[in-house]
Protein backbone atom coordinates (compact mmCIF):
# COMPACT_ATOMS: atom_id res chain seq x y z
CA UNK A 1 0.00 0.00 0.00
CA UNK A 2 1.29 3.34 -0.66
CA UNK A 3 1.25 6.81 -2.92
CA UNK A 4 1.50 6.67 -7.09
CA UNK A 5 1.70 9.61 -8.95
CA UNK A 6 0.31 8.73 -12.34
CA UNK A 7 0.57 11.79 -14.30
CA UNK A 8 1.90 15.12 -13.85
CA UNK A 9 0.42 18.29 -15.71
CA UNK A 10 3.65 20.27 -17.89
CA UNK A 11 1.99 23.30 -17.63
CA UNK A 12 2.02 23.81 -13.26
CA UNK A 13 2.88 21.30 -10.50
CA UNK A 14 -0.48 19.68 -10.57
CA UNK A 15 -0.80 15.68 -10.60
CA UNK A 16 -2.83 12.96 -10.66
CA UNK A 17 -1.99 10.47 -8.61
CA UNK A 18 -3.75 7.25 -6.08
CA UNK A 19 -3.47 6.05 -2.46
CA UNK A 20 -3.98 2.12 -1.86
CA UNK A 21 -5.50 1.40 1.35
CA UNK A 22 -6.71 -1.70 2.82
CA UNK A 23 -10.56 -0.44 2.10
CA UNK A 24 -10.18 0.51 -1.30
CA UNK A 25 -8.31 3.38 -3.73
CA UNK A 26 -8.35 6.98 -3.32
CA UNK A 27 -7.61 8.78 -6.78
CA UNK A 28 -6.16 12.44 -6.49
CA UNK A 29 -6.67 15.23 -6.40
CA UNK A 30 -9.38 14.14 -3.72
CA UNK A 31 -11.76 16.10 -1.14
CA UNK A 32 -12.88 14.21 1.49
CA UNK A 33 -16.19 15.52 3.09
CA UNK A 34 -16.51 15.86 6.48
CA UNK A 35 -17.85 13.71 8.69
CA UNK A 36 -16.67 14.98 12.23
CA UNK A 37 -19.00 12.51 14.74
CA UNK A 38 -19.38 9.52 12.32
CA UNK A 39 -21.61 11.41 10.04
CA UNK A 40 -21.34 13.85 7.21
CA UNK A 41 -24.27 16.08 8.09
CA UNK A 42 -27.77 15.46 6.53
CA UNK A 43 -26.59 12.67 4.00
CA UNK A 44 -26.23 9.24 4.55
CA UNK A 45 -23.51 6.67 3.61
CA UNK A 46 -25.49 5.52 1.17
CA UNK A 47 -25.91 9.29 -0.93
CA UNK A 48 -21.88 9.19 0.01
CA UNK A 49 -21.35 6.85 -2.37
CA UNK A 50 -24.09 6.97 -4.45
CA UNK A 51 -22.19 10.54 -5.64
CA UNK A 52 -19.00 9.14 -5.57
CA UNK A 53 -17.14 10.04 -2.09
CA UNK A 54 -14.01 7.88 -1.96
CA UNK A 55 -13.13 8.96 1.31
CA UNK A 56 -14.43 10.82 4.37
CA UNK A 57 -12.91 12.69 7.53
CA UNK A 58 -13.68 11.74 11.20
CA UNK A 59 -12.17 13.37 14.44
CA UNK A 60 -10.41 12.05 16.99
CA UNK A 61 -11.00 14.17 19.52
CA UNK A 62 -14.78 14.55 19.43
CA UNK A 63 -15.87 10.77 18.69
CA UNK A 64 -13.74 10.28 21.96
CA UNK A 65 -15.77 12.73 23.46
CA UNK A 66 -18.99 11.35 21.84
CA UNK A 67 -20.10 8.32 21.22
CA UNK A 68 -16.94 7.53 23.35
CA UNK A 69 -14.52 4.53 22.32
CA UNK A 70 -16.18 1.80 24.32
CA UNK A 71 -19.36 2.69 22.00
CA UNK A 72 -17.12 2.47 18.72
CA UNK A 73 -15.23 -0.42 20.19
CA UNK A 74 -18.11 -2.50 20.58
CA UNK A 75 -19.55 -1.69 17.74
CA UNK A 76 -16.21 -3.16 15.16
CA UNK A 77 -15.01 0.27 14.76
CA UNK A 78 -16.05 3.21 12.85
CA UNK A 79 -16.96 1.97 9.89
CA UNK A 80 -19.19 -0.76 11.08
CA UNK A 81 -20.78 2.13 13.43
CA UNK A 82 -21.19 4.14 11.02
CA UNK A 83 -21.92 1.50 7.92
CA UNK A 84 -19.06 3.70 5.56
CA UNK A 85 -17.50 0.77 4.06
CA UNK A 86 -14.44 3.25 2.22
CA UNK A 87 -11.43 4.80 3.63
CA UNK A 88 -11.49 6.94 6.60
CA UNK A 89 -8.83 9.44 7.75
CA UNK A 90 -9.22 10.98 11.00
CA UNK A 91 -8.04 14.37 12.54
CA UNK A 92 -5.47 13.93 15.37
CA UNK A 93 -7.24 16.63 17.40
CA UNK A 94 -4.88 18.78 16.94
CA UNK A 95 -6.79 21.30 14.98
CA UNK A 96 -8.60 21.40 18.57
CA UNK A 97 -5.96 23.18 19.85
CA UNK A 98 -6.96 26.22 17.69
CA UNK A 99 -10.25 25.75 17.45
CA UNK A 100 -10.88 25.38 21.05
CA UNK A 101 -8.15 28.01 22.46
CA UNK A 102 -10.35 28.81 25.02
CA UNK A 103 -11.25 25.15 26.32
CA UNK A 104 -7.49 24.24 26.51
CA UNK A 105 -4.36 24.12 28.45
CA UNK A 106 -0.97 23.02 26.37
CA UNK A 107 2.52 21.76 27.67
CA UNK A 108 4.97 19.72 25.83
CA UNK A 109 3.34 16.31 27.36
CA UNK A 110 -0.33 17.17 25.50
CA UNK A 111 -3.53 19.34 26.04
CA UNK A 112 -6.03 19.32 28.70
CA UNK A 113 -9.21 20.20 26.90
CA UNK A 114 -12.79 21.28 28.94
CA UNK A 115 -15.02 18.93 27.87
CA UNK A 116 -17.84 21.20 25.49
CA UNK A 117 -20.17 18.61 26.76
CA UNK A 118 -20.50 18.93 30.71
CA UNK A 119 -17.08 20.40 31.48
CA UNK A 120 -14.90 17.71 32.55
CA UNK A 121 -11.27 18.02 31.91
CA UNK A 122 -9.69 15.19 29.08
CA UNK A 123 -6.06 15.11 29.19
CA UNK A 124 -5.02 14.59 25.18
CA UNK A 125 -1.42 13.06 24.75
CA UNK A 126 0.26 12.07 21.47
CA UNK A 127 -0.19 8.38 22.40
CA UNK A 128 -3.81 8.64 23.53
CA UNK A 129 -4.57 10.47 20.08
CA UNK A 130 -3.00 7.24 18.46
CA UNK A 131 -4.81 4.80 20.46
CA UNK A 132 -8.12 6.65 19.67
CA UNK A 133 -7.44 6.13 16.06
CA UNK A 134 -6.43 2.51 16.26
CA UNK A 135 -9.53 2.07 18.27
CA UNK A 136 -11.41 3.67 15.43
CA UNK A 137 -10.08 1.60 12.39
CA UNK A 138 -9.04 4.46 10.77
CA UNK A 139 -7.40 4.20 7.26
CA UNK A 140 -5.29 7.42 7.00
CA UNK A 141 -4.09 8.40 11.17
CA UNK A 142 -3.06 11.92 11.41
CA UNK A 143 -0.34 12.68 13.78
CA UNK A 144 -1.11 14.94 17.06
CA UNK A 145 0.31 18.48 16.16
CA UNK A 146 -0.22 21.82 17.48
CA UNK A 147 -1.72 24.25 15.19
CA UNK A 148 -1.23 27.76 15.77
CA UNK A 149 -3.33 30.45 14.96
CA UNK A 150 -2.30 32.69 12.27
CA UNK A 151 -0.68 35.81 13.10
CA UNK A 152 1.03 34.00 15.87
CA UNK A 153 4.42 35.70 17.29
CA UNK A 154 7.59 33.94 16.79
CA UNK A 155 7.75 32.37 20.33
CA UNK A 156 4.32 30.81 19.24
CA UNK A 157 4.97 29.84 16.44
CA UNK A 158 8.53 28.28 17.08
CA UNK A 159 7.14 26.50 20.21
CA UNK A 160 4.12 24.69 17.90
CA UNK A 161 7.49 23.82 15.60
CA UNK A 162 8.95 22.06 18.40
CA UNK A 163 6.05 20.22 19.72
CA UNK A 164 4.72 19.03 16.53
CA UNK A 165 8.29 17.50 16.35
CA UNK A 166 8.57 15.74 19.38
CA UNK A 167 4.43 14.83 19.12
CA UNK A 168 5.32 13.03 15.76
CA UNK A 169 8.18 11.12 17.24
CA UNK A 170 5.94 10.09 20.29
CA UNK A 171 3.05 8.97 17.64
CA UNK A 172 5.74 7.09 15.71
CA UNK A 173 6.90 5.59 18.52
CA UNK A 174 3.18 4.62 19.61
CA UNK A 175 2.20 3.20 16.44
CA UNK A 176 5.42 0.88 16.23
CA UNK A 177 4.99 -0.61 19.20
CA UNK A 178 1.37 -1.36 18.96
CA UNK A 179 1.14 -2.95 15.52
CA UNK A 180 0.26 0.31 14.27
CA UNK A 181 2.24 -0.66 10.82
CA UNK A 182 1.49 -3.30 8.91
CA UNK A 183 0.98 -4.51 5.26
CA UNK A 184 -2.75 -3.91 5.73
CA UNK A 185 -2.19 -1.59 8.24
CA UNK A 186 -3.65 2.42 8.09
CA UNK A 187 -1.04 5.17 6.46
CA UNK A 188 0.50 7.24 9.19
CA UNK A 189 0.68 10.85 8.06
CA UNK A 190 3.19 13.81 10.08
CA UNK A 191 2.26 17.15 9.44
CA UNK A 192 4.28 20.25 8.60
CA UNK A 193 3.90 23.51 10.92
CA UNK A 194 5.37 27.00 10.98
CA UNK A 195 2.79 29.57 10.19
CA UNK A 196 3.58 31.16 6.77
CA UNK A 197 7.49 31.95 8.46
CA UNK A 198 10.06 30.14 5.53
CA UNK A 199 12.38 29.50 7.77
CA UNK A 200 10.20 27.64 10.73
CA UNK A 201 8.17 25.55 7.56
CA UNK A 202 11.54 24.37 6.01
CA UNK A 203 13.08 23.04 9.70
CA UNK A 204 9.34 21.81 10.39
CA UNK A 205 9.40 20.07 7.49
CA UNK A 206 12.74 18.59 7.54
CA UNK A 207 12.27 17.19 11.30
CA UNK A 208 8.63 15.40 10.66
CA UNK A 209 9.54 13.86 7.08
CA UNK A 210 11.30 11.02 8.23
CA UNK A 211 8.08 9.46 9.85
CA UNK A 212 6.44 9.82 6.59
CA UNK A 213 5.53 6.76 4.79
CA UNK A 214 3.16 7.88 2.00
CA UNK A 215 2.16 11.58 2.91
CA UNK A 216 2.39 14.18 4.98
CA UNK A 217 0.33 17.06 5.51
CA UNK A 218 0.54 20.62 6.10
CA UNK A 219 -1.32 21.94 8.51
CA UNK A 220 -1.63 25.40 10.51
CA UNK A 221 -3.18 27.35 7.06
CA UNK A 222 -6.33 29.25 6.55
CA UNK A 223 -6.48 29.96 10.35
CA UNK A 224 -6.85 33.60 9.60
CA UNK A 225 -3.84 34.41 7.24
CA UNK A 226 -3.38 36.47 4.36
CA UNK A 227 -4.61 34.62 1.13
CA UNK A 228 -1.08 35.65 -0.70
CA UNK A 229 0.51 34.45 2.25
CA UNK A 230 -1.13 31.13 2.42
CA UNK A 231 -0.20 30.31 -0.92
CA UNK A 232 3.12 31.70 -0.75
CA UNK A 233 3.68 28.75 1.62
CA UNK A 234 2.34 26.64 -0.39
CA UNK A 235 4.78 26.54 -3.49
CA UNK A 236 7.94 26.55 -0.60
CA UNK A 237 6.13 23.11 0.51
CA UNK A 238 5.40 21.86 -3.39
CA UNK A 239 9.35 22.66 -3.30
CA UNK A 240 11.28 21.22 -0.39
CA UNK A 241 8.50 18.08 0.32
CA UNK A 242 9.21 14.85 -1.79
CA UNK A 243 7.48 14.12 -4.62
CA UNK A 244 6.68 10.82 -4.22
CA UNK A 245 4.29 11.39 -1.32
CA UNK A 246 1.21 12.95 -0.79
CA UNK A 247 0.16 16.60 -0.03
CA UNK A 248 -2.71 17.22 2.16
CA UNK A 249 -3.27 20.64 2.52
CA UNK A 250 -5.59 20.41 6.17
CA UNK A 251 -8.61 22.75 6.46
CA UNK A 252 -8.74 24.61 2.88
CA UNK A 253 -11.77 24.07 0.72
CA UNK A 254 -12.96 26.97 -0.90
CA UNK A 255 -13.38 25.76 -4.85
CA UNK A 256 -10.56 28.78 -6.29
CA UNK A 257 -8.71 27.79 -3.28
CA UNK A 258 -8.98 24.01 -4.35
CA UNK A 259 -7.92 24.93 -8.34
CA UNK A 260 -5.12 26.96 -7.25
CA UNK A 261 -3.53 24.68 -4.59
CA UNK A 262 -3.73 21.52 -7.00
CA UNK A 263 -1.93 24.12 -9.34
CA UNK A 264 0.34 24.19 -6.79
CA UNK A 265 0.87 20.26 -6.37
CA UNK A 266 -1.68 19.85 -3.19
CA UNK A 267 -3.00 16.08 -3.16
CA UNK A 268 -6.00 15.81 -0.94
CA UNK A 269 -8.46 18.72 0.69
CA UNK A 270 -10.95 18.88 3.49
CA UNK A 271 -12.96 21.34 4.68
CA UNK A 272 -16.89 21.92 5.98
CA UNK A 273 -17.96 24.53 3.45
CA UNK A 274 -19.87 22.60 0.96
CA UNK A 275 -22.07 20.74 3.54
CA UNK A 276 -22.04 24.18 5.99
CA UNK A 277 -22.86 26.83 3.11
CA UNK A 278 -25.62 24.14 1.69
CA UNK A 279 -27.31 24.78 4.99
CA UNK A 280 -26.85 28.58 4.87
CA UNK A 281 -28.84 27.83 1.52
CA UNK A 282 -25.77 28.49 -0.67
CA UNK A 283 -25.06 26.49 -3.68
CA UNK A 284 -21.98 25.64 -5.70
CA UNK A 285 -22.10 26.01 -9.41
CA UNK A 286 -19.85 26.40 -12.36
CA UNK A 287 -20.44 29.61 -12.36
CA UNK A 288 -20.20 30.87 -9.16
CA UNK A 289 -22.48 30.39 -5.54
CA UNK A 290 -26.06 31.26 -5.77
CA UNK A 291 -28.12 32.18 -3.13
CA UNK A 292 -31.41 30.35 -3.10
CA UNK A 293 -32.88 32.70 -0.53
CA UNK A 294 -32.65 36.02 -3.11
CA UNK A 295 -36.38 36.81 -4.02
CA UNK A 296 -35.18 36.20 -7.80
CA UNK A 297 -35.84 32.32 -7.36
CA UNK A 298 -39.18 32.70 -6.14
CA UNK A 299 -40.59 31.91 -9.66
CA UNK A 300 -37.58 30.19 -11.50
CA UNK A 301 -38.26 26.43 -12.49
CA UNK A 302 -35.16 25.56 -13.51
CA UNK A 303 -32.55 23.69 -11.24
CA UNK A 304 -29.93 24.69 -9.53
CA UNK A 305 -27.14 23.43 -12.46
CA UNK A 306 -28.22 22.39 -15.66
CA UNK A 307 -25.06 20.69 -16.03
CA UNK A 308 -24.93 18.67 -12.28
CA UNK A 309 -25.28 15.03 -12.26
CA UNK A 310 -27.39 15.35 -8.51
CA UNK A 311 -30.65 14.18 -7.60
CA UNK A 312 -31.34 17.59 -6.42
CA UNK A 313 -30.74 18.83 -9.79
CA UNK A 314 -32.56 16.19 -11.54
CA UNK A 315 -35.71 16.80 -9.85
CA UNK A 316 -36.64 20.15 -8.29
CA UNK A 317 -36.28 23.51 -9.46
CA UNK A 318 -34.63 26.69 -7.69
CA UNK A 319 -38.62 28.06 -6.91
CA UNK A 320 -39.13 24.71 -4.86
CA UNK A 321 -35.77 24.57 -3.22
CA UNK A 322 -36.55 28.62 -2.06
CA UNK A 323 -39.81 27.59 -0.82
CA UNK A 324 -38.30 24.64 1.62
CA UNK A 325 -35.94 26.71 2.57
CA UNK A 326 -38.46 29.85 3.50
CA UNK A 327 -39.96 26.82 5.61
CA UNK A 328 -37.45 25.62 7.21
CA UNK A 329 -37.84 22.15 6.00
CA UNK A 330 -34.80 20.09 6.89
CA UNK A 331 -35.69 18.78 3.57
CA UNK A 332 -34.14 22.12 2.15
CA UNK A 333 -30.73 20.96 4.03
CA UNK A 334 -30.55 17.14 2.56
CA UNK A 335 -30.80 18.68 -0.41
CA UNK A 336 -28.52 21.62 -0.40
CA UNK A 337 -25.68 19.17 0.79
CA UNK A 338 -26.25 16.72 -1.20
CA UNK A 339 -26.16 19.46 -4.64
CA UNK A 340 -22.99 20.95 -3.03
CA UNK A 341 -20.64 17.58 -2.25
CA UNK A 342 -21.74 16.63 -5.52
CA UNK A 343 -20.15 19.65 -6.91
CA UNK A 344 -17.11 19.04 -5.12
CA UNK A 345 -16.96 15.62 -5.94
CA UNK A 346 -17.20 16.49 -9.86
CA UNK A 347 -14.74 19.40 -9.34
CA UNK A 348 -12.34 16.65 -8.17
CA UNK A 349 -13.43 14.53 -11.03
CA UNK A 350 -12.64 16.84 -13.95
CA UNK A 351 -9.44 18.30 -12.60
CA UNK A 352 -8.18 15.39 -12.52
CA UNK A 353 -9.25 14.27 -16.05
CA UNK A 354 -8.39 17.74 -17.53
CA UNK A 355 -4.42 16.73 -15.51
CA UNK A 356 -4.68 13.54 -17.58
CA UNK A 357 -5.30 15.49 -21.31
CA UNK A 358 -2.80 17.95 -20.29
CA UNK A 359 -4.91 20.93 -20.40
CA UNK A 360 -5.41 21.94 -16.40
CA UNK A 361 -3.78 24.99 -16.86
CA UNK A 362 -6.48 26.64 -19.00
CA UNK A 363 -8.54 25.14 -17.66
CA UNK A 364 -8.17 26.29 -14.47
CA UNK A 365 -7.87 29.88 -15.30
CA UNK A 366 -10.82 30.01 -17.25
CA UNK A 367 -12.73 27.86 -13.99
CA UNK A 368 -11.02 30.66 -11.77
CA UNK A 369 -12.81 33.57 -13.88
CA UNK A 370 -16.01 31.81 -13.87
CA UNK A 371 -16.25 30.82 -9.87
CA UNK A 372 -16.66 33.97 -7.82
CA UNK A 373 -15.07 33.98 -4.83
CA UNK A 374 -16.76 31.96 -1.85
CA UNK A 375 -16.78 34.03 0.65
CA UNK A 376 -18.19 32.45 3.99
Amino acid sequence: MGFTVESEDTASSARVGHLVTSRGEIPTPAFMPIGTYGAVKTLSPRDLKEIGADVILGNTYHLYLRPGMDVIKDAGGLHKFMAWESPILTDSGGFQIFSLAELRKISDDGVIFTSILDGSEHFLTPELSMEIQLTLGTDIIMAFDECPPGGSDDATLRGAVKRTEKWADRCYKFLQGNKGFGESGPHFFPIVQGGVDEELRKQSAETVLPFAQSGIAIGGLAVGEEKEAMFETVVLMNNILPRDKLRYLMGVGKPEDIINAVLRGIDLFDCVIPTRNARNGQFFTWDGKLNIHNSQFNKDFSPISENCSCYTCGTFTRAYLRHLFKLNDVLALHLASLHNVTFYIELMDTIRQEIEEGTFAPWAKDTLLAVSPSDD
